[in-house]
């Protein structure tokens, strides 16, 4: 049985429409390749080998996607640097025009011009936006982003925000510097990526805490279970805040298939077909009111 029907069988055993994916990168053709670059050198933020299952062109990669029943994904994309975000969102913005499936999504980085460029996204009809603490290297509580950080709150816009020190720490990753970002806004819907991996933990005490959601992206594979593996003492709360867990699967840049990281959570210890369902497709399509 080729990939595609096997991950299909997934979710329509479940009698979903499709998946949800909030984790999914679309970036300008230069961007990918000097990210898959990386990957393949086993740079120091990645810190292992890692190649790239999903390899191939834009429209190979949105026809897989379409094949496995994705029915709404992202473009996630991030700035190493200043001087980035502002032709990220314009290149984004023009991507989700052209790929009704695609939730629009932008980016930001603390710098002078940042609020502008954010509230112009904003007003482009943005649904989610993306932050790489640990690929950006800056501190989320940086005063350059209290006014963007107020103005997400205000717009109850999600950010998928990569902010747990997997695969390897950076200087302002883990969860102390959000959770002084949450004390100051604490409307804001901030998404944890890769559950926030390795500090699961602490991250799931945010979702407790406040309006905090979290995405299964690379968690309880088997490439992620051999060196940071979810503790199985927080089974039981992972079931209980099944209504803050969201689907992510890092596509295209897995070194392992989309079917794995399926098959992954369905295999988790206790849950049940009601659990997987809102993963899987309801908390997503609630998020972002998809119809």
């Amino acid at each position: 049985m080729d990939e595609p029907t096997s991950v299909r069988r997934i979710w329509e055993s479940l009698g979903l429409p499709g998946i949800v994916d909030v984790h999914t990168h679309f970036m300008p053709k230069n961007v990918m390749d000097k990210v898959w670059q990386y990957f393949d050198a086993a740079g120091p933020l990645v810190g292992r080998p890692w190649p790239i299952t999903y390899r191939s062109d834009e429209q190979a990669r949105l026809d897989t996607l379409r094949a496995f029943g994705v029915r709404a994904f992202t473009s996630l994309l991030y700035p190493h640097k200043p001087d980035m975000a502002a032709w990220l969102n314009q290149w984004a913005a023009r991507f989700a025009a052209d790929t009704p499936d695609c939730l629009s999504t932008a980016t930001f980085y603390p710098e002078p011009g940042a609020a502008e460029y954010v509230k112009a996204a904003i007003a482009g009809g943005t649904r989610v936006f993306k932050v790489h603490v640990q690929v950006g290297g800056f501190d989320p509580t940086d005063a350059l982003l209290d006014d963007v950080w107020g103005m997400l709150a205000d717009a109850g816009i999600p950010i998928v925000i990569h902010c747990g020190s997997g695969p390897q720490p950076g200087n302002h990753t883990g969860p102390d510097p959000v959770r002084a970002v949450l004390r100051c806004h604490p409307r804001l819907r901030l998404i944890v990526a890769h559950m926030g991996m390795p500090e699961y933990t602490e991250f799931l005490d945010l979702a407790e805490d406040y309006d905090v959601a979290l995405d299964t992206t690379m968690a309880f594979t088997g490439f992620a279970e051999e060196t940071m593996p979810f503790p199985a003492a927080e089974y039981p709360r992972l079931r209980a805040l099944g209504d803050r867990i969201l689907w992510g699967s890092d596509f295209p840049n897995i070194p392992y298939g989309y079917l794995d990281a399926m098959t992954a959570l369905t295999r988790l210890p206790g849950v049940d077909d009601a659990w997987l369902r809102a993963v899987f497709h309801h908390n997503g399509a609630a998020l972002f009111g998809l119809n």
